[in-house]
């Protein structure tokens, strides 16, 4: 790892103190950029993985069954806000990683904006969630899936990426707390399990009542459900107001999640070394 440049913050008024906190966190988000070209293979594993569930679902498993039309436009979308959760491991691999190597204590040592170092996390992040979101549509046209509502669809991008902010934040707190690589396995049994029990591959009324009711109130089913309405594709909706106010509730959630963990993780990230 080659060191991050930073120059300590000088006197001056908000622009400056601004001015110098832009600089620290660009400074780490290029840093974590350029362990893109240095650690190709986790990249590209990270891209490929959802792209493999998207086909073995497709054309293996089966998702989306029942619903009228084509099985893929309701199946992408749910793939769509699944990715954006299952990037939590990622995010709390290289969280621990630093941690366990000292270089965020080295970070923090270092005269600069002390919240650098998680603007520069989340925004890497949130850039390869991007990308990510890029390939996974262009694999989705690929298998047949459409959007109808034209603009609408920068919405729904939008919810994907808001579900994506709020889970980061989970994921940098939860890294933080765990302090170790091995503990992220034990966050991925937890994640699992939360993102089936969702309406991304099956709709609650193909379900026993009680178990259709709480995929309905998972964050990751509101999301879900919220941007295939925005795309114009069916939702297999159950007339419960979990459903029919999916949108209010894709926003809802990913606030709450953030307002939550945010300052959890800012407030783990200051004790860091007590």
């Amino acid at each position: 790892m080659s060191a991050a440049t930073t120059t300590a913050p000088g006197p001056g008024g908000a622009a400056s103190r601004l001015g110098w906190a832009l600089a620290d966190s660009w400074t780490m988000t290029r840093r974590e950029l350029a362990h893109w070209a240095r650690q190709p293979v986790a990249v590209l594993v990270n891209l490929v993985f959802p792209v493999m569930l998207l086909l073995m679902f497709t054309y293996l498993v089966g998702g989306g069954r029942g619903v009228p039309g084509d099985p893929t436009e309701y199946l992408v979308p749910g793939m769509l806000a699944l990715t954006m959760a299952f990037g939590l491991e990622a995010t709390m691999l290289a969280v621990t990683q630093d941690l366990g190597k000292g270089v965020i204590d080295r970070f923090r040592s270092m005269p600069m904006v002390p919240g650098a170092v998680l603007v520069g996390r989340s925004a890497a992040d949130m850039l390869q969630s991007v990308v990510s979101l890029a390939v996974m549509t262009g694999v989705g046209y690929a298998v047949g899936w459409r959007w109808h509502n034209g603009a609408a669809a920068l919405g729904a991008v939008g919810l994907l990426l808001l579900l994506r902010f709020a889970m980061l934040w989970v994921g940098i707190h939860l890294a933080m707390v765990a302090g170790r690589p091995e503990m992220v396995t034990a966050v991925q049994i937890l994640v699992w399990p939360v993102g089936f029990l969702s309406n991304v591959f099956a709709t609650p009324a193909s379900m026993p009542g009680w178990l259709g009711a709480v995929v309905e109130w998972n964050p990751m089913s509101a999301t879900a459900t919220a941007v295939r309405d925005l795309f114009g594709n069916p939702g297999g909706a159950t007339g419960s107001w979990a459903a029919e106010h999916a949108g209010l509730l894709a926003v809802l959630w990913p606030v709450a999640i953030i307002a939550v963990f945010f300052p959890l993780a800012v407030r783990k990230f200051a004790r860091l070394g007590r």
